[in-house]
């Protein structure tokens, strides 16, 4: 073959090439504009009849030279890249995404700024158990000059058999002690039909992470004007967790704290492993601020200021962990409460080292 014809069916083949790039932008367009309309009508992106159907068509029309299993493999290679593009815009269409929202979201609850950049500790009970045990760490709260309480009113536990809170009694003495301490109110809520009921004594709803796929109770929120906190699942991805905070905004709220609580892995040293690492992704994919429950993630009393250090330093807006009068004798989760001593040096070291930071 001479030089110049092979140079001639090279510039062949690169006109092809360039008719090829043409047709897959276009493709992709039109992919594009499918993979909207698919959202709009919360359609699944992934149509597994629908890829049979073209690959059929493959088979029905390819002429050769190329083996029909050759093409079928490269509209395959098309497929997915396909859906990679419609996963993209997914990721672009989110309401909580950065891309929709470029500023923060602040959450303002009780004087406390949560997104503004002031990084704060949200502390508490695990539950609520009585007027005396809430009073007690709302006082060395307040000593403190925290603004944010945490208690368990509702309690999902895994076994039936274990404590499960005080119910609306417990809300009671949330906000009754609140009230005397000048504290805002943190507490969850497991039922869409206890909601309203709670308005009237919580300022932030919490969801926790065994609800945070309860998608009736996400909407339910979603409809109301209180902040949400919202916990991370247990093994939940954090596009998972992201798509929860969407029921939540869908519905018009958008005052919602995502919430790193650690998730289930191999791992048995700490209750749960703190995906430290979501922090920084979450800020950075959504407008909405972002907190670390460093209790639930270790479970261990003795990990709580390394791991509260670790979260302030990764840019969490607040760190959240539990304190009991007498964690002995608490009726959940002793073993990762602290008592008010131990409160107070750990608040006094965290400030210290957010001192050294700023």
């Amino acid at each position: 073959m001479s030089e110049q014809k092979l140079d001639q069916l090279r510039q062949k083949v690169d006109e092809i090439n360039l008719q090829l790039i043409e047709l897959l932008n276009e493709r992709g367009k039109v992919v594009q504009e499918i993979g909207k309309e698919k959202i709009k009508h919360g359609i699944n992106r992934f149509d597994p009849e629908r890829e049979r159907e073209v690959l059929n068509m493959v088979a029905d029309y390819n002429k050769g030279p190329f083996e029909t299993s050759t093409m079928q493999h490269m509209f395959k290679t098309i497929f997915q890249a396909s859906l990679e593009l419609q996963e993209d815009d997914h990721r672009k269409a989110l309401l909580v995404s950065r891309k929709m929202k470029a500023e923060n979201t602040i959450v303002n609850v009780n004087g406390e700024a949560l997104g503004s950049g002031k990084q704060t500790f949200i502390m508490g009970p695990c539950a609520v158990e009585s007027v005396d045990q809430v009073r007690a760490v709302a006082k060395a709260m307040k000593e403190q000059g925290l603004k944010l309480m945490r208690g368990g009113a509702f309690k999902p536990r895994t076994s039936p058999y274990d404590f499960q809170g005080l119910g609306l009694e417990g809300l009671q003495i949330l906000r009754k002690v609140a009230d005397e301490y000048g504290l805002g109110v943190i507490s969850e809520i497991l039922n869409p039909n206890d909601v309203e009921m709670a308005l009237e004594y919580v300022d932030v709803i919490q969801i926790g992470a065994r609800n945070m796929q309860n998608f009736d109770l996400l909407r339910t929120v979603g409809k109301v004007n209180k902040p949400v906190l919202l916990k991370r699942g247990l093994a939940a991805t954090i596009e998972e967790f992201i798509n929860a905070a969407e029921y939540i905004i869908t519905q018009g709220n958008d005052q919602i704290i995502l919430c790193e609580r650690g998730i289930r892995t191999y791992e048995k040293a700490t209750r749960n492993t703190l995906d430290i690492s979501a922090v920084p992704i979450l800020k950075k994919e959504t407008h909405l601020p972002v907190i670390v429950d460093v209790t639930h993630s270790t479970g261990r009393r003795d990990l709580l200021l390394p791991t509260a250090k670790a979260a302030i330093a990764i840019g969490a807006d607040a760190v959240m962990a539990e304190v009991h009068p007498d964690p002995a004798v608490a009726l959940s989760d002793a073993a990762q409460q602290m008592n008010i001593p131990q409160f107070n040096e750990f608040m006094n070291e965290m400030k210290s080292f957010t001192a050294k930071l700023s």
